[in-house]
């Protein structure tokens, strides 16, 4: 058995295969980059080593830093965790060629798997099901539009080398598939370094199925059956459960069969993910359901399946990469009870989802059977990394019960100052069609205005605001004056979230107005509210998952982003990518300006009204800071 294990990642998996690794009493190395320098992952492992600066061009993703760390420590194994370098095949091959154990599917497997368009040709000569599509060498413009045609619209455009939602487009009609492809292949060449891309048939339908696999060198292949992944943002998974709802034993059967048989294909050895795309529109069939890609490494929704397996997916890695067999047989392995995953990340949805970063000031996330992080309260979330906070998962007898305890568990997550999609993911998990377990790919874009639209706030928490923004004031702003104290009295107006807010009754029972309001927030006697405590003279108050600031009426409003001058602010610190306009130019009301890479995703920004570009301070390739002024736009006069 493996003895010292250094771990390739940050972040909440790197803290995951920590907690693995001390319960089998191996010890465990960290690495960090400057901007990890105190974070939680450096702080469980038994030693941690500094491999650079805090982009992880310059750390995370320098094998040769992180061999030299391993042998450094004495560190006998590499755990490359998910994402940076967990499925390159020359960085595995170099862990190899150094005298260290990869704990992960031989570089050849990577290999194999790593391209879209070549895994697919490899699956369907093992005779396992892929969908339609072009996969050749011709990365023409003209060339590609015309496969495109032929396979019919709508089509998806897929960079090989992609992943994580990277590099993936998809295309209604001939007359965007121009722009489309070149934003797909600018977006993969950044990612990926690799340009190239494939093209395949839109399913109208389409839920994302994958299948668990695993592995050992001593030529076994198990499959710990399915999840299901179709709660997606742009690609990125949101929500994910299992197993599958709606899959029958007969399909269950046909798929997992499908997805031992390609893991066979390549001669696989360690954890793997088989993902399918199912076309749902007569209900998961085994006819109807096709290979899309392999992701050869732990996925971050490993811990789902663990729950309904009773499996250590970690531990069966770091057994396996000791060259044990697998621990169970298949005939050993079965499905108990539901399991559901979210994804809560740092940003705000009601702003396009754009990632919210800064210091975790208030952090309490409740009920969930199981927390997955990598932050604490008092951490910071950075602008160099994926802004994840924590995975929540819950499980049920029944799906329903774990769709009701993971909801839970999103509308009592308290955060502030840095903003979440807790209450985003809270809907969703309240949807209809989710409840049914009908929701497809295509869920959230199609309901994206009520999914997105800024949460309202209760009666309740309106009358608790004002309570606690008149007695901040000392009643100052009050137009009644009666004998019970606060109760009944009424405010000229307050703002919450910098929105005014005018006459708002107290209804709210006169004991709690003479309660004390801590300096953190704890759960209040009132149904609904998370907890409420006091920040600079406003007072947080947590419902549904989203914070609401109620601050007194002369405190001015703000909009990040766009000022009332027409003023477009850098939502965060980032790189300029495409400049869409010059000084001077006529725009009109939601046309593209520019776009900011940050966070590894792409912001466009537009302007806010019709009018004249006055005045642009980037060009292509800017580095820009926090609400740095990138363009101002005079809005135009009417006649």
């Amino acid at each position: 058995m493996i003895q010292s294990l250094l771990i390739a990642n940050r972040g909440e998996i790197a803290c995951r295969i920590i907690r693995t690794a001390r319960a089998m009493g191996i010890r465990t190395v960290a690495v960090y980059s400057d901007a990890d320098a105190k974070a939680l992952h450096v702080r469980q492992a038994d030693e941690a080593v500094h491999i650079g600066p805090s982009p992880a061009r310059e750390s995370y993703l320098v094998g040769e830093k992180i061999i030299a760390a391993a042998k450094a420590t004495g560190a006998e194994a590499i755990h490359p965790g998910y994402g940076f370098l967990s499925e390159n095949a020359e960085f595995a091959q170099a862990v190899l060629d150094a005298g260290l154990i990869w704990v992960g599917p031989k570089p050849a497997s990577i290999t194999a798997m790593g391209l879209k368009d070549a895994a697919k040709q490899l699956m369907a000569a093992a005779g396992v099901p892929v969908t339609p599509g072009y996969m050749g060498e011709n990365q023409d413009p003209a060339f590609l539009a015309e496969r495109a045609a032929e396979i019919g619209y709508p089509v998806l455009i897929k960079a090989v080398a992609g992943g994580g939602g990277k590099g993936m487009r998809k295309v209604e009609a001939a007359a965007d598939f121009a722009d489309a492809l070149a934003s797909c292949q600018r977006e993969a060449a950044a990612s990926f370094g690799n340009a190239h891309v494939l093209i395949e048939k839109y399913i109208q339908r389409p839920r994302h199925i994958e299948v668990q696999v695993f592995g050992d060198s001593h030529g076994n292949v198990v499959h710990l059956f399915e999840r299901d992944c179709s709660l997606q943002r742009r690609h990125q998974k949101v929500i994910e459960e299992a197993p599958a709802p709606g899959m029958d034993h007969a399909t269950r059967e046909a798929l997992c069969a499908a997805a031992v048989k390609a893991a066979k294909a390549v001669d696989y050895v360690g954890a793997g993910t088989i993902e399918f795309i199912a076309d749902a529109s007569e209900g998961l069939r085994a006819d109807r359901i096709w290979f899309m890609e392999m992701n050869t490494r732990l996925q971050v929704e490993h811990p789902v399946t663990e729950e309904i397996t009773g499996v250590d997916l970690v531990e069966w890695q770091l057994r396996v990469a000791s060259g044990e067999p697998l621990p169970k047989r298949q005939d050993e392995l079965a499905i108990n009870g539901w399991a559901m995953e979210a994804r809560l990340y740092a940003e705000d949805p009601a702003k396009g989802f754009l990632p919210s970063i800064g210091t975790l000031e208030s952090l309490q996330l409740r009920d969930a059977h199981r927390i997955e992080t990598g932050v604490e309260q008092g951490d910071v979330v950075s602008p160099f990394y994926d802004p994840m906070i924590a995975k929540l998962v819950a499980v049920g007898e029944t799906r329903q019960e774990a769709v009701d305890a993971l909801r839970s568990s999103c509308e009592r997550t308290l955060c502030y100052p840095v903003k979440t999609n807790a209450w985003f993911l809270a809907r969703l998990l309240a949807n209809d069609t989710f409840i049914a377990g009908e929701a497809t790919t295509g869920l959230i874009a199609e309901k994206s205005d009520a999914l997105t639209s800024s949460p309202e706030p209760s009666a309740l928490l309106l009358e608790i605001a004002a309570e606690a923004v008149l007695r901040r004031t000392h009643g100052a702003a009050s137009d009644e004056d009666e004998d019970n104290g606060l109760q009944g009295r009424r405010l000229l107006g307050f703002r919450l979230n910098a929105a005014p807010v005018r006459s708002v009754r107290l209804l709210v029972n006169a004991n709690s107005i003479d309660a004390p309001f801590p300096e953190q927030p704890r759960p209040f006697p009132w149904p609904g509210i998370g907890g409420i405590s006091e920040d600079q003279g406003s007072t947080i108050i947590h419902e549904g998952g989203a914070a609401f600031i109620a601050s007194d009426w002369r405190v001015d409003a703000t909009d990040s982003g766009v000022s009332g001058g027409g003023a477009i602010l850098a939502p965060m610190p980032g790189k300029v990518i495409a400049v869409e306009v010059t000084a001077g130019d006529t725009v009109t009301k939601g046309q593209k300006l520019l776009v900011l890479e940050a966070m590894k995703m792409e912001h466009a920004l537009t302007a806010p009204f019709d009018g004249t570009v006055a005045e642009l301070t980037v060009a292509v390739g800017s580095q820009v800071q926090v609400e740095a002024l990138l363009v101002r736009v005079e809005k135009a006069k009417e006649d």
